[in-house]
């Protein structure tokens, strides 16, 4: 038996950047991964596919390129394999940054493996058995592949499968309107693919106002992007090369299907019940304000504890256990304001609560909306889609929450979000004097503009 001061399983954003705090402090740390370090952000998540959003816009600004007196003749020709390995280049750039920076620290035992509990203080991964007092969970997530019709007979893409791909479907289904599978609708469609998106819901991005959701809606029906909403019975048949996809009373010849309905945590398979550690229904580990389970000195971070499916969320997880466990620190995961991006172009910043939200708590708010048409570097960029909301407490003056839909939105959206996290007051914001041209300058006049609803 090996003894550690911790072992950290899992090297997505929290458990590498924990491991190497804690090495710093001079303990001797196991960081054990199964395949790749980096987790699903650095392989198969955020890098990857927003490198490929980047090679499709760059399409997009090319096809579009007359509008702005730029003529490129003859047809704009994408090549997948160049698509496909540029992306994989920036996979691999920073996987390999971790191996290098991970393997050079003295008292760090990175360890490749499937790693499971054998009791609360120890882990067994690859025939040894390793002991430590305080255990790490960072193990993230996973595509969930639903139970359809069909869908056993049939090549279908996850977001994981779908980035290897270095040629172009002739029409890609998309089964699920949420954010992975928006992103990757608009991303083919701009390659040239026919794309169909199938919800069984009444809306994309349910978890939006249905304002945003029908804005979203409308910008990819404008790229030529079926959406199909209320899809109910949906099924999957071969049809000679093809799939042959029934949702409802839609019938759609696709080429290739991408299953983008959702995420389950990896947690099925580490042994939890021999150390007892407690799951929810859905497999979440629960953990309290401080990130710990139920089991004394085993922690857990990022997709697996269920409260945040985000690089940046991973990431404020091993700030909280840090800050605690290391520095003396008093942070709790209940501080934490939400707050997201939804990267199809142009892209949703989000943070906070929706309106649908707000008026469900029982406060009286305030609610102020202005379409990008009216904002001047969205004019001056010919790209005017979307608008931007802002909901706050009309007794407090407190920012509840807020979208911008929008050319720079998940840039612009941060004045909102710092302003909430310093609890600074819509008030207090309007007097702020930002830089023109910028789609931040109109957060004062967006919240000059608050009205009672």
């Amino acid at each position: 038996m090996k003894s550690f001061d911790a072992i950290v399983i899992g090297a997505g954003q929290a458990g590498p950047s924990l491991a190497a705090r804690m090495v710093e402090k001079g303990m001797k740390v196991a960081l054990i991964e199964r395949k790749f370090l980096g987790g699903t952000c650095v392989n198969a998540g955020c890098m990857p596919t927003k490198t490929l959003v980047a090679s499709a816009r760059a399409a997009y600004v090319a096809r579009t390129g007359a509008a702005y007196g730029v003529n490129i003749p003859g047809e704009i020709a994408v090549d997948m394999k160049v698509v496909r390995a540029r992306a994989e280049t920036v996979t691999m750039n920073a996987r390999n940054g971790l191996i290098g920076w991970l393997g050079g620290m003295d008292g760090m035992s990175v360890i490749y493996g499937h790693a499971r509990f054998e009791g609360p203080k120890t882990v067994s991964v690859n025939g040894e058995t390793l002991t430590a007092p305080r255990i790490f969970l960072n193990v993230g997530a996973r595509p969930v592949i639903p139970e359809l019709p069909g869908i056993d007979e049939i090549d279908y893409l996850t977001s994981t499968s779908i980035i290897q791909l270095d040629t172009l479907p002739r029409h890609l289904a998309v089964i699920g309107g949420s954010y992975i599978g928006l992103e990757f609708a608009q991303m083919y469609r701009r390659f040239g693919a026919e794309v169909s998106v199938i919800e069984h819901g009444p809306k994309l991005a349910s978890r939006e106002d249905e304002d945003i959701s029908d804005a979203i809606a409308d910008i990819l029906r404008a790229e030529g992007i079926g959406v199909h909403t209320d899809a109910g019975n949906i099924a999957f048949a071969r049809n000679g090369s093809g799939i042959s996809v029934t949702a409802g009373s839609a019938k759609i010849d696709a080429s290739h299907v991408l299953i983008a309905t959702g995420r389950k945590p990896n947690t099925d398979d580490l042994g939890l019940d021999a150390a007892g550690v407690a799951t929810d229904q859905r497999g979440y580990i629960t953990v309290d304000d401080r990130l710990a389970t139920n089991v004394e000195g085993i922690f857990a971070l990022g997709d697996c504890n269920g409260h945040g499916a985000f690089t940046h969320t991973s990431y404020n997880d091993f700030e909280i256990a840090a800050a605690n466990l290391i520095d003396g620190g008093d942070r709790k995961l209940s501080s934490r304001i939400p707050a997201y991006a939804l990267y199809i172009d142009p892209p949703l910043g989000r943070v906070g609560v929706t309106e649908k939200q707000a008026r469900a708590s029982g406060r009286k708010i305030m609610v102020s909306t202005r379409p990008m048409s009216r904002v001047g570097r969205a004019n001056e960029r010919g790209e005017t889609k979307g608008f931007m909301k802002v909901i706050a407490d009309a007794e407090t003056r407190e920012i509840l929450g807020a979208a911008i839909l929008g050319i720079e939105g998940d840039e612009a959206i941060h004045g909102l979000i710092d302003a909430m996290n310093a609890g600074t007051t819509y008030p207090a914001l309007q007097w702020s004097v930002p830089i023109h041209p910028t789609v931040s300058e109109l957060i004062p006049t967006l919240l000059g503009d608050l009205k009672p609803v």
